[in-house]
């Protein structure tokens, strides 16, 4: 792979050439872009760890993207100073790769739907599970069938920045093929027709068979290597690496502060954890005395424990850069930082002491079954109407008007193939934000009723 193309400010779906260099870039602007779309906005009250928290202070799906997108941005400007000088690229700036950095990290949860993972878990449980969604689901084959019994929110992301935000729009949002492919860390359909790949990028879908087209058309402008000719996969675009490091970096820190503000760590706990990872203790530890609060400490430790983590991603990618351009490293590179075992750590207790606490896991299991049920009640409701128009039930033509008509059809008709309505229909229901998903079951289910 070549760095100019790489770093192609084509815009997906755009007639029009790149502009020239104004006072913003175009990947600033992709950045913009993403900030103002009402998927962006919803993610204020979608789930990151706790979910529906009353606690303002604890991180939600929008401002753990915001503080990766700063991580990402310094991961790709200190990357980027060393590429440019490497390969002598001119027409470029150390800013571009950290501003593609940035936009790709403040969307790369922008898929995921309410309730976090569980919620996920929900959409796969239902198209494997359900009475009624299993049936219609087996109906499908190959990527067809995979897009909901391997649901991701990856592959739900890439949907919503091409086609579902700004929908009139050929490529969506329109943003740059750059940015994109660093946004897709898995780039590969969900059917692989039964071979196994190696490597990261292999392990999930990162956009389903409807969006094939779509990301065929960002592969080829920015010169990613294809994996097999008979198959949609990929190697990844080397900043999506960088990206996974900003994400990984911020949840494993940042969930262990999360968890000391909920009161499921201790500060010497934190402390514990935190101090192994810092290069020079001892002059952290005269800074740290003239800290007061408690709070304050570990705030500090944490901005420290980031800079210590973003280092040594950098010194990682940067060492393998030639192997990523080739497409023979795929890996986290966390993986092989020096801190790993530190930073594994961080992992290890969050997943004991955090991610398995009592009201956290009762507010999951609740979110699986409101997904499911809303898909499960819903596809029934399309079904039925696809299949007999006006002499649908009563209870049928009733509840269709929930459904908003982009997620429906034109006219509020279903489309005609099984497999684009159960799509419109998880559109529909992964876009929803944590409230509203628990707001709708409560009332299609009779719970409770509009005031």
């Amino acid at each position: 792979m070549q760095w100019p193309r790489l770093l192609s400010r084509k815009r997906l779906g755009a007639e029009r050439d790149p502009s020239p260099s104004t006072a913003r870039t175009d990947f600033q602007r992709d950045f913009d872009r993403i900030v103002f779309s009402s998927a962006f906005r919803r993610m204020q009250d979608k789930t990151q760890v706790f979910p529906l928290s009353k606690v303002d202070y604890i991180r939600t799906r929008l401002t753990h993207s915001l503080e990766s997108s700063c991580v990402g941005r310094s991961l790709g400007t200190l990357a980027g100073e060393q590429i440019i000088a490497r390969h002598g690229l001119r027409d470029f700036e150390a800013s571009d790769f950290g501003d593609i950095c940035a936009a790709a990290c403040l969307a790369h949860d922008i898929g995921n739907p309410p309730f976090g993972h569980s919620g996920e878990d929900g959409i796969r449980g239902w198209a494997t599970e359900a009475r009624y969604g299993r049936r219609r689901v087996q109906m499908l084959a190959d990527s067809e069938r995979e897009d909901f019994t391997r649901f991701e929110g990856n592959a739900q992301g890439f949907r919503i920045l091409t086609r579902l935000q700004n929908r009139d729009n050929c490529g969506g949002l329109q943003l740059t093929c750059a940015t994109l492919a660093a946004f897709t860390k898995y780039p590969r359909e969900s059917c692989t027709g039964g071979r196994g790949f190696d490597g990261v990028s292999a392990r999930k879908q990162g956009f389903t068979a409807e969006d094939r087209g779509l990301f065929d058309e960002v592969a080829a402008t920015v010169g990613l290597l294809r994996r097999d000719p008979a198959r949609a996969i990929w190697r990844r675009h080397p900043l999506a690496f960088l990206v996974e490091a900003a994400d990984d970096i911020c949840y494993r820190v940042i969930d262990i502060e999360d968890g000391f503000r909920l009161g499921y760590l201790s500060f010497q706990e934190v402390m514990d954890l935190f101090w192994p990872i810092l290069r020079e203790p001892q002059r952290q530890a005269s800074r740290l005395a003239r800290v007061s609060g408690q709070r304050e400490k570990i705030e500090l430790l944490r901005a420290k424990v980031i800079n210590e983590a973003i280092g040594e991603a950098l010194e990682c990618f940067l060492d393998q850069e030639p192997d990523i351009l080739c497409g023979r490293f795929d890996d986290p590179v966390m993986r092989h930082i020096g801190r790993r075992g530190e930073m594994d750590r961080l992992i290890e207790v969050a997943r004991e002491q955090i991610y398995c606490a009592h009201e956290v896991v009762e507010i999951q299991a609740a979110g699986f079954q409101v997904i499911g049920e809303l898909l499960e009640r819903f596809s029934q409701v399309l079904d039925e109407i696809a299949e007999r128009g006006p002499g649908a039930g009563a209870r049928s033509l009733m509840m269709v008007k929930l459904v908003p008509e982009q997620f429906v059809g034109p006219g509020r008709v279903p489309a005609g193939s099984p497999y684009l309505r159960l799509l419109r229909l998880t559109d529909f229901v992964s876009g929803m934000t944590d409230s509203y998903a628990v707001s709708l079951y409560k009332k299609i289910t009779g719970i409770s009723l509009p005031a």
